[in-house]
């Protein structure tokens, strides 16, 4: 009886813990919307959520790779913007940080 209430409860850990890491390789969006159906703090006090999440989330680029094609908003919101097309046209230069 114990040995099956505890494998019960071992299948529901790793099953919730697949759930997890499938929604980490998920768009932000999509990973955002399934973290607010989530109760509270629990993610994060029963699974090993950094050490899944700096995995999922680590890619694989190197140096001088091309960087993955992205489109994004205009700042006035006027349409999108696509990296490749950008890149046909003249040399991009990507900056990423905060200017505050």
């Amino acid at each position: 009886m114990l040995i099956g209430v505890l494998a019960t409860v071992a299948v529901l850990y790793v099953c919730c813990a697949a759930f997890i890491w499938r929604a980490m390789h998920q768009p932000p969006e999509t990973f955002g919307r399934v973290m607010s159906k989530l109760p509270g703090p629990v993610p994060f006090l029963l699974f090993p959520f950094e050490t899944m999440w700096l995995r999922a989330r680590a890619g694989s680029l190197h140096v001088g790779d091309p960087a993955p094609d992205f489109s994004l908003s205009k700042v006035d919101k006027s349409g999108r913007i696509q990296l490749s097309v950008l890149n046909q046209r003249q040399p991009v230069v990507l900056v990423f940080g905060s200017y505050t």
